[in-house]
């Protein structure tokens, strides 16, 4: 069922039936958490449905078999997807923003570019970057990857670990940053899953987000050849990154989900003491109305300025600033009503009988996905006090 908050924001039929086909995944997605949470991997029915639909060709232009989605199109079907599985959610949404991102930016030479999309058109094939290490953290602090490509005769040698590599078990193609010493740069290279000396090593073990399978990835001499390399100091680039957006859609589609079953606990659940269900109770109406006015604001905050992108392609280059604050304030507010759905269920809220306390832990991990709080504080800070 789409939710009242989306429905206004649909504009046409094809982004109804996109909607529609991300509902009807994020029912089955939702009947696998039990089994990811255990597994802590990204569930291979998931993804196999994924491909049958061909969810994951959808940012490709039409000519490799895509669907040429536009940012407010990723945003309503992974927003409905999470509401189902947010940690499945999470995890494609990382493939449909590489593959947006590589369409729209032209970061690799054309000839590159297209004999990839055409690959992954036709084999329904899924990305990820494998970017994050032990020793520098998140990429977006600008630590200098510790894994190393050196030149030898006509190829690469690339040895290192990568940290965070979302559903590393199940994909197809791995974009990893590396430092090359000959160009004393940081560069990018494409890696196929069954290249010598490519192993995932099974190391996730958070709380939240289990089912994202974020796994260490280990390379041991590997051995590529000059083509592999596809960017060089993609690292230093400054342009703003819309499709990023897919975080806080994530994030936004678990309190949804949260503030759906709060509701419906409240107009079930009556004690012994109460006539009437606790929805009638004046405290419980109160924490029901913070909810859907929050949830209110964050859709109309990212909606909006996902609409901008789309229509005013000339002005991205000055949505940065905004498009950070979306994430910041979407992702704050998705905890915000998570905790408001847990007041309400009270302490069944963390009976394992229901979804609220994996709402609840998985919301959290929102806070620590790119960008964060302080660095987009300090980027609002700045434009401030440029502009007075």
């Amino acid at each position: 069922m789409v939710s009242y908050f989306l429905k206004s924001f649909v504009e046409n039929q094809r982004q109804q039936e996109l909607l529609e086909t991300a509902d009807r995944l994020a029912a089955k997605f939702k009947q696998r958490t039990e089994e990811t949470e255990e597994t802590a991997q990204f569930s291979p029915e998931n993804l196999k449905d994924l491909k049958e639909v061909g969810y994951v060709t959808l940012p490709l232009p039409e000519k490799f078999g895509g669907a040429h989605i536009n940012l407010s199109e990723l945003l309503l079907m992974q927003e409905k997807l999470a509401e189902g599985d947010g940690s499945a959610a999470l995890s494609i949404g990382w493939h449909m923003g590489v593959v947006m991102e590589l369409s729209e930016q032209q970061l690799w030479r054309q000839d590159q570019f297209e004999a990839f999309a055409h690959e992954l058109g036709e084999k329904k094939l899924v990305v990820n970057r494998a970017a994050s290490e032990p020793a520098t953290g998140s990429p977006t602090r600008g630590g200098i990857p510790e894994t190393k490509a050196i030149r030898q005769d006509d190829q690469y040698i690339v040895n290192g670990r990568k940290t965070f590599t979302t559903m590393a078990s199940v994909l197809d193609y791995y974009l990893v940053t590396a430092y090359i010493e000959e160009k004393e740069a940081v560069g990018s290279f494409l890696i196929p899953r069954d290249t010598p000396g490519v192993e995932v090593e099974h190391t996730w073990d958070t709380m939240a987000m289990r089912g994202t399978g974020s796994d260490d990835l280990v390379l041991k001499d590997v051995r590529l050849p000059e083509q592999a390399l596809v960017e060089v100091n993609q690292g230093k680039s400054s342009k703003p990154k819309g499709w990023l957006l897919h975080i806080p859609a994530c994030y936004l589609g678990i309190a949804v989900a949260a503030r759906n079953d709060a509701v419906t606990f409240a107009k079930n659940y009556q004690p012994n003491s109460l006539n009437t269900p606790i929805s009638e109770v004046p405290h419980i109406k109160q924490k029901i109305g913070e909810m859907d006015l929050k949830l209110l604001q964050a859709h109309y905050f990212m909606y909006g300025v996902a609409r901008k992108w789309d229509e005013s392609p000339g002005s991205r280059e000055q949505l940065g600033a905004e498009l950070a604050a979306v994430k910041t304030s979407v992702t704050n507010t998705a905890n915000e009503v998570v905790d408001l759905a847990l007041r309400i269920a009270g302490g069944r809220g963390l009976s394992k009988q229901y979804n609220f306390e994996r709402y609840y832990r998985n919301v959290r991990a929102g806070l620590h996905n790119p960008p964060m709080d302080d660095m987009v504080l300090q980027m609002l800070a700045g434009k401030a006090l440029k502009s007075v």
